[in-house]
């Protein structure tokens, strides 16, 4: 590692450690060096980092990701669903027609976006494998 790509919080309390690592992998870059993008792919992680050469690859954010992205949206489908029911009384039809879509456009856009924060989570916590 060169000495202008240094990690720019190498010592640092748990907790400033855990909000940088949340807010670059939000970002999807790397969580070390915040410089670099951690993803190869839409969810795919690069095997290092291009600029720190930190081994992204050996973290493992498998399960937590979709539950965290089912939840959100969840939430968010539910919510939509219900006052839509209570305002405009629409057809089941009607329903499934607009919320179906909403449901999978709403996964697909923020699953990479929490799948970067568990990693930065993981990062800061110093869990790999």
């Amino acid at each position: 590692m060169n000495a202008t790509m240094q990690p720019e919080y190498s010592e640092q309390s748990s907790g400033s450690r855990l909000l940088t690592g949340l807010s670059r992998g939000f970002r999807r870059k790397c969580p070390n060096c915040g410089h670099g993008f951690a993803f190869g792919g839409y969810l795919t992680l690069r095997h290092e980092c291009d600029c720190c050469n930190h081994p992204i690859g050996e973290y493992r954010c498998d399960d937590a990701p979709p539950y965290f992205t089912i939840f959100i949206v969840g939430h968010i489908v539910v919510g939509g669903a219900l006052t839509m029911e209570q305002t405009m009384h629409p057809s089941m039809t009607l329903q499934l027609a607009v919320w179906l879509p909403v449901t999978v456009l709403l996964c697909l856009s923020f699953l990479p976006f929490i799948k970067g924060a568990v990693l930065g989570t993981q990062w800061a916590m110093k869990i790999k494998g």
